[in-house]
């Protein structure tokens, strides 16, 4: 019964959404919560609040107790009261910036939005959240931008465009619960899972880079260089840290590099999700040994590099190559 129950909302829920996304379409930012697009029903309190109103509505007519009644009319204007307050919460708020980081299969994503508050009073609590997620409170002081990161979660590798992402609020009495959607065209891009025990592919000795030192990664020091994400703790110079300096790394140089041509071909014996993700971790790999590599995959192929955007640029082309028949 309990099942049938879920399926039934879950169903009645979609349906309710669909309604809302047809009737609203697709948000182009920035764009203000109109008075049209913010719903408003009782919450479990505010129904057992209009249910004691009733009683004691009743209660006072039948003995004749104006002292009674006028409660009672005082706690009815104090909860029409709260409607109005409640839908204001949400009414007017602006989405000035939205965009959705990359993330792994099967781990949580961000979203990362960003709210403006114009009004003289402030605003709040209002809580963000995309699907099940959890759900991320936030508070808008008067005449304030605020910036909120709701999680997300795809299972699969590839595009994914996100749907719709709900703002609610019961404040600031907890009698009624106002929401709207937001349907923002947000993009996700999903890596594969990292995954795979395989050695790493090495094509060769030391090389040079283009301003004509030698490869990071070997036995002499050669210089600090600023720190990037990726980096081993291991290279951080944590004395010149401790000293008051920005983080940054120790650059080696010698005659014991390598560089790795990273090939799907290469894989044949596995399927090709197992080889993308093996591909993922080699890419992982690289990047914390600060060792440059090249990808070769079906119809494209991404030159030697290192750093950021080149594991970006990776990552995503693996993320976004269809599926091969073995």
């Amino acid at each position: 019964m309990t099942a049938l129950l879920a399926t039934l909302r879950a169903r009645f829920a979609t349906r309710i959404a669909g309604w809302a996304h047809r009737r609203q379409g697709d948000d182009v930012l920035p764009v203000t919560m109109q008075a049209r697009r913010v719903y408003i029903l009782p919450t479990r309190a505010g129904i057992a609040f209009g249910v004691l109103l009733v009683v004691m509505l009743l209660a006072g007519l039948n003995y004749n107790n104006s002292m009674a009644l006028l409660l009672t009319f005082l706690l009815a204007g104090y909860a029409i009261l709260g409607i109005h307050e409640t839908q204001r919460n949400l009414k007017g708020l602006r989405v000035v910036h939205a965009s959705a980081a990359d993330s792994f299969a099967g781990e949580v994503g961000r979203i990362e939005l960003r709210f403006e508050n114009t009004l003289h009073a402030p605003r709040g609590p209002i809580a963000a959240r995309f699907e099940d997620n959890r759900s991320v409170p936030l508070a808008l002081p008067p005449h304030s931008v605020t910036t909120a990161h709701v999680d997300y979660l795809r299972r699969r590798r590839g595009h994914h465009r996100l749907g719709r992402i709900e703002l609610s609020t019961t404040a600031p009495l907890g009698l009624f619960r106002a929401w709207c959607w937001l349907h923002l065209p947000l993009d996700a891009i999903v890596y594969p899972v990292p995954a795979g025990s395989r050695p790493l592919p090495v094509d060769g000795g030391a090389h040079r880079n283009e301003g004509g030192s030698l490869a990071a990664g070997v036995d002499e020091w050669a210089a600090l260089r600023p720190f990037t994400p990726g980096d081993s703790p291991r290279a951080v110079a944590w004395k010149v840290y401790a000293r008051g300096a920005p983080l940054l790394v120790s650059q080696f140089a010698g005659a014991a590099g390598a560089e790795h041509t990273l090939d799907f071909a290469a894989l044949g014996a596995l399927g090709t999700e197992a080889r993308l993700q093996q591909l993922c971790e080699w890419v992982l790999r690289c990047e914390a040994t600060r060792e440059p590599y090249s990808v070769r995959l079906p119809a494209q192929r991404l030159t030697r590099g290192l750093g950021t955007e080149h594991r970006q640029r990776a990552l995503r082309a693996l993320a976004l190559l269809p599926v091969v028949a073995r």
